[in-house]
């Protein structure tokens, strides 16, 4: 079957400034693709959730398939929120619940703009990072109130989804704390390929039921 991969999003994707002359993910994915596949690499290193639009008025026509990562660097600019001075455990997640809500604001808007593509389409979490040891524990808990979003929305449309946290779970996975390095890319990419069914096709994989 010919089919048309476009990877959207931001540095998850876009990693080949990380990577030095190995490859990145784009090129990684298609050593593993059929032959008469292809892919684009639409996504742009930096990019957040409400910057995806000129991505999508770049996926071609003959796209079958989009897998979106996308939201870390959302969770970046928002990490003030983890120094930010309170008299409660309250009011911290008050301030965290109206940071989320405008990420979720921003996601969902950006996948019913993918949705609208009529395309199938996979969508990623945010991994935790190779932090150091007094911000990997704070991140991790941050992160999963926008993985949060993610899942739902996700759930919701009925999209497949790739949980990026199982995917880079080593050190070596990161070109830097936030980074994903030749190794790590490779994963992503045997995970893409795994979500697109050219691979391990008969590996166990997860389904979640709602309504």
């Amino acid at each position: 079957m010919r089919a048309h991969v476009a990877l959207l999003g931001d540095s998850i994707f876009d990693n080949g400034a990380y990577v030095g002359s190995e490859p990145d993910v784009a090129a990684q994915l298609r050593t593993l693709l059929p032959a008469d596949w292809r892919t684009s690499l639409l996504a742009v290193d930096g990019s957040t959730t409400a910057e995806l639009s000129p991505q999508f008025s770049r996926v071609a026509a003959d796209v079958s398939h989009l897998v979106i990562s996308i939201g870390g660097n959302d969770a970046i600019l928002n990490s003030d929120l983890l120094a930010l001075p309170v008299a409660s455990s309250a009011d911290a997640l008050l301030a965290f619940g109206k940071r989320v809500d405008r990420f979720e604001s921003a996601y969902r808007m950006a996948i019913e703009a993918a949705c609208s593509l009529s395309r199938s389409t996979t969508v990623c979490t945010i991994y935790n990072g190779n932090l150091g040891p007094v911000e990997a524990p704070l991140a991790r808990i941050a992160l999963m109130l926008f993985n949060d979003v993610i899942l739902r929305v996700a759930f919701e449309r009925r999209l497949q989804v790739i949980d990026l946290r199982l995917v880079c779970s080593e050190p070596t996975d990161y070109a830097n704390p936030i980074e994903p390095s030749a190794q790590g890319g490779r994963k992503i990419a045997a995970a893409i390929a795994r979500s697109l069914g050219v691979i391990d096709r008969d590996a166990p994989c997860c389904s979640v039921y709602t309504r």
